[in-house]
């Protein structure tokens, strides 16, 4: 049983940075209208994406909501995620320029997670995510016969739409937790200009 938090306040180390995660599932697939890309636009699966490509929209894409957790990884451990024939990574394109990416992760069947999915500043709002999150879906449920939950989560750090456009696609919440990192800001994983709406505490 999970270790209880008592109420009140928490100091946050200087050096740390701390969120809510929520955690929301789908159980079968929301029937929506389903948004076409604009002219100029797709979205494809990419094969053997280099880690060094597969970072650089890693960053472009979530730097700005503190991102860190792949940029962290060795280059064998994220080879090992991103090659694997059951994490199916997608970019979306405008003309040659990578703009959104989206991960699913199949290696949990029957439960398949929405890894990351995001856009790069200033496509948000466009109606690319509706797109990009119809194919997420159509993706998990349709080349996973036997998937039964479709899961993903969001926090804090995030945009401040996203939990409320995951509720729109069909994900209800189920938990929530708080995590506690070090602050990516400080080690040079991210440039300390990242995440201006989160306070950079040094220690």
């Amino acid at each position: 049983m999970p270790r209880s938090i008592k109420d009140g306040f928490h100091a946050v180390p200087p050096g740390r940075i701390a969120t809510i995660v929520t955690h929301l599932e789908m159980l079968r697939p929301k029937v929506l209208p389903k948004p076409d890309l604009p002219k100029g636009h797709a979205l494809t699966h990419e094969v053997g994406m280099s880690t060094e490509a597969y970072r650089h929209l890693f960053k472009a894409v979530g730097a700005d909501w503190l991102w860190f957790s792949r940029i962290s990884m060795s280059e064998a451990d994220l080879a090992a995620i991103i090659h694997d024939p059951q994490v199916e990574v997608s970019i979306l394109r405008a003309g040659n320029k990578a703009i959104g990416l989206l991960e699913l992760d199949f290696r949990k069947t029957p439960a398949v997670e929405i890894v990351f999915f995001g856009l790069v500043d200033g496509h948000v709002g466009k109606g690319l995510g509706k797109a990009m999150m119809q194919a997420a879906i159509a993706s998990a449920f349709d080349r996973a016969r036997l998937t039964k939950k479709l899961t993903v989560h969001t926090c804090t750090l995030d945009h401040p739409s996203a939990l409320g456009f995951y509720r729109v696609a069909g994900f209800i919440p189920v938990r929530q937790e708080v995590e506690i990192a070090p602050d990516p800001r400080l080690d040079g994983r991210l440039p300390e200009t990242a995440g201006r709406h989160i306070p950079l505490f040094r220690p």
